[in-house]
């Protein structure tokens, strides 16, 4: 009995003992998923921890005082930290690494359809993470890329406010958009295929720069998205992403995994988006920002087969209602001539699949299925159109020796119709496809990639694309790519340019216009230097020049009530410099800083001229920086766009003939001491710039949106007047950057593991 109450007495004084002691405990992860075996050291002490399967770490019983924490897992950028541990209290923190090398060594497939650590590409990818797209919360993808090195969103329309992604100078339609390597955007989708797409259920986002038709056929002329999807098994079972900003723009994303059966992961995944609240800052009695509704809902399967070959299904589907107008409008006004609004309804849907052969040879199953149906009014014009693309696609992924081999055959069907007079008839298209890639390895320092693509089309016949790639590495830091290639794409129109059917001017089209065809030569440079003291820097750089034959052409300029599409009786090519210096430092410091310029020009029956839309540089920038004893991430993020020439309406327009350099900078702050739980809330456009800044306004005849007291003379030519002094018509496409001005924003992030 008295050896039992010294037992007792030993272990109340040892809990006394331990209570005033402190503990740890946490997740590490990278990107949202959970790394295993991490390990954790606090300097000059016995204290250590490893992950769980879970990636969770608790290390107990510590003594009070100040310690330096370290963070190690293979494939992962060491980090450390200083912490604090004071009596009886437990410290949680949530801990974030980055992928050694600054993703260096991350695995890529958008370059060649194949898994290549990025180092050993031959094709440059550039990487956006989940972690980069958190730095600056938007509510789609769209807006998300807009602090990406060469990659810049473009407003096409002042009153609806729909846009593209342009890539290295070049128009929107010549960007392909897919997801986990399948094309879901062209013509209808080119303006919506990147919108309501769940943050939550994305993994990364790769981008190729340069044409990409020899694998992904048409639309890849300028560059490629490829936005990759998470792995179910990979995540949480729960995620839920919200925030609401002082212009009352609410975003909710919300991501659901579970299992279906025994053989079945499913990751779900909802977007909802809405803003309804008119404001016209710059008073033109014109909305600021379209009115939006919209819902996305998103899922992704993966089967488990016996064999463990890949099967897996992607499924989206998008509802979206947005109007833009006089702030009077109401949808009693739609399609009239009483009060002017754009209202564009649209429904979309996207079933993607990857289906791995059950044979010995590496062989998948590629297919796609998609419709696009839009129901638009642009004032009492109406655009109804519907849109059908069915896609397949084999591929035999093949090595021996030296040689890497991809062998591939793809079909793609295509109807279309819209009520424009440009379709008479609804269009149905097929094209069929092949093609070929071959990889020689001659050594660890050099490689050649050797492409060339068929593809056949009734309407347009043959059209044959290669494709060339060198690699020299001469150290494990360095690494030199010289790329060439050729693109194509085949044109639909109004469904591409959707500001041809927005305001006034006449669509005017020459001919039959003809599939476009390009010339990309892009050098790159990459150097990787490791600081003994301050982490890793990685340095970019690219020139690249491209040139266009039968480029489609829209002239503004012969004729300023007209849009006039043709084939270009000339040329056009444009010429490039870019540099992108990434930092990772060891103290909680990560910078990534991109600038480019861009030379373009244009010859069109003998005149040559800068076209529209296209800076002269940008740069681009993301900081970010964490204080974990405040459990605390501040991102200050930004860019600077260069001066380009935009439309007007005739000698006597007073608004800019090139706009004036511009930046948009943002602000976030990010507290991460609740567990699962993050908090953040910031300011977007800090400097509240607007593009009505140094013009005497945006919209042309604003007040007269049907042009109901425009004078003509007899050969359609506006007649100055009193009333419109400067021979203007209603016309919305002086548009180049975003009409929001400074906003505050709150949000929270919170996931169930």
């Amino acid at each position: 009995m008295k050896k039992i109450h010294l037992l007792l007495l030993f272990l109340t004084l040892n809990f006394g003992y331990s209570q005033e002691k402190g503990s740890i405990s946490g997740f590490v992860s990278s990107n949202e998923s959970k790394i295993i075996a991490a390990r954790l050291l606090l300097i000059k002490t016995d204290y250590t921890a490893q992950t769980d399967s879970l990636g969770h770490f608790s290390i107990e019983n510590i003594e009070e005082g100040k310690y330096k924490l370290t963070i190690s897992a293979e494939d992962y950028l060491s980090q450390s930290m200083n912490i604090i541990i004071k009596k009886n209290e437990n410290l949680t923190i949530d801990i974030e690494l980055s992928t050694d090398q600054n993703q260096l060594n991350e695995v890529v497939i958008s370059g060649t359809l194949k898994p290549v650590k990025r180092l050993e590409n031959p094709v440059p990818v550039e990487i956006i993470t989940a972690t980069f797209l958190k730095q600056n919360p938007t509510s789609t993808v769209f807006d998300a890329l807009q602090n990406v090195n060469g990659l810049r969103p473009q407003n096409n329309c002042n009153v609806c406010n729909t846009g593209d992604i342009r890539i290295n100078g070049l128009d929107g339609p010549y960007t392909m958009v897919t997801i986990d390597g399948m094309p879901i955007v062209s013509a209808l989708g080119t303006v919506y295929g990147l919108s309501g797409i769940p943050t939550s259920m994305i993994d990364r986002i790769e981008v190729v720069k340069g044409a990409a038709s020899t694998l992904y056929g048409s639309e890849a002329v300028g560059g490629l998205i490829n936005i990759i999807t998470k792995r179910p098994q990979a995540v949480p079972v729960f995620t839920a992403d919200i925030f609401s900003t002082s212009w009352l723009e609410t975003n909710i994303d919300l991501g659901y995994r579970t299992t279906i059966g025994k053989k079945t992961d499913a990751l779900i995944g909802v977007n909802y988006f809405t803003y309804n609240n008119p404001i016209d800052n710059n008073n033109d009695n014109f909305t600021d920002l379209s009115i939006q509704n919209r819902v996305s809902i998103f899922s992704k399967l993966n089967f488990n087969r016996e064999s463990k070959k890949e099967f897996s299904l992607v499924s989206r589907y998008l509802y979206e209602d947005r109007w833009g107008g006089e702030m009077q409008w109401n949808k009693s006004f739609r399609g009239g001539s009483a009060v002017y609004g754009e209202s564009i309804y649209t429904s979309r849907y996207e079933v993607l699949g990857k289906y791995e052969l059950p044979i010995k040879e590496k062989m998948y199953l590629q297919f796609s299925l998609i419709g696009h149906d839009q129901n638009s009014v642009y004032g009492n014009s109406t655009f109804l159109a519907s849109q059908k693309i069915a896609f397949g696609q084999l591929l035999w992924d093949k090595n021996w020796n030296n040689h890497s081999v991809l062998l591939g055959t793809a079909f793609r069907y295509q109807y279309y119709n819209d009520n424009t007079a440009a379709t008479i008839n609804a269009d149905h298209s097929e094209i069929y496809s092949a093609f070929a890639q071959d990889e020689i390895k001659f050594s660890d320092k050099t490689s050649a990639l050797l492409g060339l693509r068929y593809d056949y089309n009734a309407a347009h016949g043959s059209i044959i694309t290669p494709r060339f790639a060198f690699k020299y590495k001469p150290s494990t830091n360095d690494i030199l790519r010289l790329n060439f290639g050729t693109g194509f794409r085949v044109v639909n129109l109004f469904t591409e340019d959707h500001q041809a059917l927005s305001g006034a001017r006449t669509v005017i089209l020459l001919a039959d216009l003809q599939p476009e065809t390009s010339y990309n030569l892009n050098l790159n440079y990459l150097k990787k230097y490791n600081l003994t003291n301050a982490g890793v820097i990685n340095l970019e750089l690219s020139s690249w020049y491209t040139y266009f034959t039968n480029k489609i052409f829209a002239n503004y300029d012969i004729n300023p009530n007209q849009i006039i599409y043709d084939n270009l009786n000339g040329y056009s090519r444009i010429f490039g410099l870019s540099s992108n210096v990434d930092w990772i430092t060891p103290f909680g410091l990560k910078a990534t800083v991109g600038a480019s310029y861009l030379d373009p020009l244009t010859k069109q029956n003998n005149q040559k001229f800068v076209p529209l839309f296209t800076e002269k540089f940008s740069v681009n920038w993301a900081i970010n920086y964490e204080i974990p004893s405040w459990f605390l991430a501040i991102d200050y993020t930004g860019n600077v766009t260069g001066s380009m020439r935009l439309p007007l309406l005739g000698a006597l327009d007073p608004r800019r003939e090139n706009s004036l350099p511009f930046s948009i900078q943002n602000i976030q702050f990010t507290f991460k001491k609740i567990h699962n739980l993050e908090i953040y809330s910031g300011v977007k456009n800090l400097l509240n710039w607007t593009p009505n800044r140094g013009n005497p306004f945006l919209i042309a005849r604003a007040n007269d949106p049907f042009d109901k007291n425009v004078q003509f003379d007899n050969t359609g030519n506006v007649v100055p007047t009193a009333d419109n002094p400067y021979a203007l018509t209603f016309d919305p496409t002086y548009a180049y950057g975003p009409n929001q001005g400074r906003r505050m924003f709150l949000g929270l992030r919170y996931h169930i593991d």
